[in-house]
């Protein structure tokens, strides 16, 4: 099973793909590592993200998108620009699957990642997509039938 884990701030989708087979985890190799709405006011713009980001999920054959659930309001509320990005993701054909980040900070305490995060190639600003993906497949793998 291949996932994309996104994160959402600003105006700015933060990817990481990780696929598990066998008894393995598998980052592979990824042509972008973020996408960025230029415009959250127009509609053209919107649509080129949704495109592009979609096209890289059918190139790459990703079974699910887990994307970081942000609050709706408070102090620590999503950007408008960023629901937008929600939005344009969860159209698409593949499935998406909301974790919050208490979930995935208790399910990767629960069962850590036994690589150390540098040593996978990723670039420091893509650890909470790496994180939220990692969470939802140990999560699959250790569900309870």
């Amino acid at each position: 099973m291949r996932v994309c884990g996104v994160e959402l701030k600003g105006s700015e989708a933060v990817i990481c793909l990780l696929s598990y087979k066998g008894d393995s985890y598998n980052v592979p190799e990824c042509r972008r590592h973020s996408f960025t709405l230029t415009d959250p006011a127009d509609l053209e713009a919107i649509r080129e993200f949704h495109f592009a980001f979609h096209k890289l999920l059918e190139d790459y054959q990703v079974d699910e998108v887990v994307l970081i659930a942000r609050h709706y309001k408070g102090k620590f509320a999503g950007s408008a620009v960023s629901f937008k990005l929600e939005s344009a993701i969860q159209l698409g054909k593949t499935p998406v699957t909301m974790l919050t980040p208490q979930v995935i900070r208790d399910q990767n305490k629960r069962n850590p990642p036994l690589v150390d995060f540098a040593a996978l190639e990723l670039r420091k600003f893509q650890q909470l997509a790496f994180e939220a993906a990692y969470a939802y497949l140990t999560q699959k793998r250790f569900a309870k039938d």
